[in-house]
């Protein structure tokens, strides 16, 4: 049986304040394959393993996690698997892999790096504990690299799709049966309104939009993005309406 399954991951971290976030990665099952698609942050694994079991599923199942991009929270957990399960195959875009692997620095942490200076005087110690805790994340050996345009039978089928923007390499993954989109963070929901992600956090604003635009060519009716949850309301016309605003904002 295939099946899409969005895994809601409750937390606070010191990081961030008292406050609670949710992150929603993705299990991609059928009959051969367990597929975990983002795996949350650092001393995530525990959390991730809990949201399994209720669903009557393990983290030892696994046969492959899929990292959208290299963010902290994207990827923050990925050691802490891998080493538990040696056997997990990892996947990610040719171009994320010399980031996931520590070949290259993370670039989140270059974007820091190069405000820090900018920052007012009240921020520059959080700037700095924000770019120590990048630069804590543990990379991972033993990648598999895909590419945009390639095509798995995973679920009856699933499309690797460039939505580029947010990072160089990001991924999204489009489920043809489930007519369901895996946005990975190049859409959220915000009070229960699909929007771009948060600009601050966009690499390149215009491979963002262009990948917004590229979504069109999919017929779909379900998003699923990890920071905000699924998103299924006349989604072809939020997406017009997200594409809409970027000549707004011009």
């Amino acid at each position: 049986m295939n099946s899409v399954i969005v895994l809601p991951i409750d937390f606070q971290m010191a990081e961030m304040g008292e406050s609670s976030f949710t992150v929603y990665p993705v299990i991609l099952k059928d009959d051969s394959e367990l597929i975990l698609v983002d795996c949350g942050y650092p001393n995530f694994m525990a959390k991730i393993e809990g949201a399994m079991n209720k669903l009557n599923m393990s983290l030892a199942q696994l046969t492959k996690i899929i990292i959208t991009h290299h963010d902290h929270d994207h990827m923050g957990a990925l050691s802490e698997i891998k080493e538990r399960y040696p056997s997990v195959e990892i996947l990610c875009s040719k171009e994320e892999a010399p980031y996931i692997t520590g070949k290259s620095k993370s670039l989140r942490l270059l974007q820091a790096e190069a405000i820090q200076d900018s920052l007012p005087e009240g921020e520059k110690e959080g700037g700095k504990a924000f770019q120590d805790f990048i630069a804590s994340i543990k990379s991972v050996d033993n990648i598999t690299e895909i590419n945009c345009g390639d095509t798995f039978s995973w679920c009856g089928g699933v499309d690797v799709v460039d939505t580029k923007g947010h990072m160089p390499g990001h991924i999204s993954l489009y489920v043809r049966n489930e007519k369901t989109l895996i946005a990975g963070d190049a859409l959220v929901v915000e009070n229960g309104k699909l929007c771009m992600a948060m600009p601050q956090f966009l690499l390149n604003a215009q491979d963002a939009q262009d990948s917004v635009k590229r979504l069109m060519r999919y017929d779909i009716e379900k998003i699923i993005c990890y920071h905000g949850g699924i998103y299924d309301t006349d989604v072809r016309k939020s997406l017009f309406e997200v594409i809409d605003g970027f000549s707004n904002k011009r």
